[in-house]
């Protein structure tokens, strides 16, 4: 038994430390967070099983590669699975910690899907031991975590499953720790940036606490599982309430004649303000997501969020009517996006606004559409089939009449007005006037 584990375990039950599980730590879901924290989980000495129901991502990860781009992941992959303490599996083991991060997409009429949640509860449910821990990483609804308590009681009667505000410790401990990291950094901020740790009740979150004290540098701070998912929650509400101001703004300066650029560098000067830069919309599993679950939970009164939420998919919408109105000035001309991803410099296009707005344009343009995409050898499922291509960047400058910056990729930054000349450009990311 390990140090880690050692230091963890002294604030569980006997009866812990008199199992023994197959694994001291399982994830669930080895996506975008899952596999980085498990690799770092694996990288300070636990000893990790990670759960996923694909059978490719767990014969990737049993191979030591990876299934997703990430700065430094797949090194880390590679050196815990040569060591033996990462494996991954489409079974659930027993294990001392149990981490679900798994998605929590939007369902109809953008109310918070916790299936995947609860799917992993369930999974989990049969394989607990007395003094197992419990932890909910996925960003999720306000209860949720108290709804895993609720399932696992369900399934399994003969524990006593603590419940919010409960006096008694309970046989396991339940708690939620949301995941607060930048894509493109995930490995860093893993390690580096201070972890809010909610618990079911105090001891559940002294649980917890023990085993993110064992890998994170920065604070962990102790609250309960309802503070910490509306902690999340607010976290990404926040930003997405600022972008909203500056879409807004760039959409006012458009119908003004304005340079939003130059109003938002001069207006920044302000020791008390800080516009943040407009884009095409606002992409991303969190922050075009997240809200939605505050709105769901308070639809009365959660006003300025849902309106937020709407300014910034409308940018969307209003990206792409400018480009057609563009490509009108180009009759048969060639358009070409460049980017396709949420944000520079990653492969990630969950929710990306500029997938959405190149999608929308191929069904209708085909062919006179090319795509610049440096994190993808092959066009997204969205775009197969409608006739756009994939092409490299110059190829696109050569051929294309219209030039869209959609992302800001480092891989773009170097074009100067010199090398757009001749060809009607949209730059949604303000990336030609830095």
């Amino acid at each position: 038994m390990n140090a880690p584990f050692e230091a963890a375990s002294a604030l569980a039950p006997d009866a812990t430390r008199e199992a023994t599980p197959e694994h001291e730590v399982a994830v669930i879901g080895l996506g975008y967070i899952g596999l980085p924290t498990a690799a770092v989980l694996a990288s300070h000495g636990w000893s990790v099983c990670g759960v996923d129901v694909s059978p490719h991502v767990v014969e990737t990860v049993n191979a030591g590669g990876v299934h997703i781009e990430e700065r430094d992941l797949d090194g880390l992959v590679r050196s815990a699975t040569k060591a033996r303490l990462l494996v991954a599996s489409t079974e659930v083991p027993t294990a001392h910690f149990y981490m679900i991060a798994v998605p929590t997409p939007l369902g109809p009429g953008n109310t918070p899907d916790i299936s995947f949640v609860e799917a992993a509860a369930r999974a989990i449910a049969p394989k607990i031991l007395p003094g197992a821990c419990v932890i909910v990483e996925s960003t999720s609804p306000i209860g949720t975590t108290e709804r895993v308590a609720e399932l696992i009681a369900e399934v399994r009667p003969d524990l006593a499953v603590p419940r919010f505000g409960d006096e008694d410790a309970g046989d396991i401990a339940l708690a939620y720790c949301p995941e607060r990291v930048l894509p493109g950094r995930i490995v860093t901020e893993l390690v580096y940036n201070d972890r809010v740790i909610g618990g079911v009740t105090p001891a559940c979150a002294a649980r917890a606490a023990a085993l993110y004290h064992s890998f994170v540098k920065g604070d962990c701070l102790v609250t309960n599982a309802r503070i910490a998912e509306t902690v999340k929650l607010v976290e990404n509400s926040f930003r997405d309430v600022n972008i909203a101001f500056a879409n807004e703004l760039s959409m006012i300066a458009d119908a003004m004649e304005i340079d939003v650029w130059e109003v938002i560098r001069l207006a920044n000067r302000h020791p008390r303000v800080h516009i943040l830069q407009p884009g095409p919309g606002v992409g991303g599993h969190c922050i075009a997501v997240d809200p939605w679950f505050i709105v769901a939970g308070a639809p009365e009164t959660a006003r300025l969020i849902r309106t937020a939420r709407e300014v910034n998919d409308r940018k969307a919408v209003y990206t792409e009517e400018k480009i057609r109105a563009l490509l009108a000035a180009a009759p048969g001309g060639k358009v070409a996006l460049l980017g396709l991803a949420f944000k520079p410099d990653i492969d990630d296009f969950r929710e990306s606004p500029a997938l959405e707005i190149a999608s929308a344009l191929a069904r209708d343009l085909g062919e006179r559409v090319m795509v610049v995409e440096p994190f993808t050898d092959d066009l997204p499922g969205e775009l197969a089939g409608t006739g756009a291509s994939l092409a490299t960047l110059d190829a696109a400058l050569r051929e294309a009449e219209v030039v869209v910056v959609l992302v800001d990729h480092t891989a773009f930054r170097h074009l100067s007005p010199g090398d757009l000349a001749g060809r009607i450009v949209y730059d949604t990311r303000g990336m030609l006037t830095r």
